[in-house]
């Protein structure tokens, strides 16, 4: 298990039960794939650097999290898969 950092940005059209569902789906995913999580950091309603799919806003959430390096690649297909992401990171920190 490797530590890991995730950020993700959710499209800005989501209330705050959708904000909660979202996350609490994010987090079920992770750990489905062997993940655990270590910390859930969400930043909130933040301006975007630039448009991405015509939104200019977006709500940021970072994840801290252990995870076995083997699943990344089903992690990163599911996230592709999630419509209310509309971008996200996932790096391994340098220690």
């Amino acid at each position: 298990m490797q530590d890991y950092e995730l950020m993700y940005v959710l499209t800005p059209e989501l209330d705050e039960a959708g904000i909660e569902e979202a996350s609490t789906r994010v987090t079920t995913m992770l750990a489905s794939r062997g993940g655990e999580v270590t910390g859930v950091e969400p930043w909130g309603r933040r301006r975007l650097a630039y448009p991405i799919e015509n939104y200019l806003e977006g709500i940021y959430s970072v994840v801290r999290l252990k995870l076995d390096p083997t699943s990344l690649t089903a992690i990163e297909r599911d996230f592709r898969l999630n419509e209310s992401v509309i971008r996200h990171l996932l790096i391994r920190p340098v220690a």
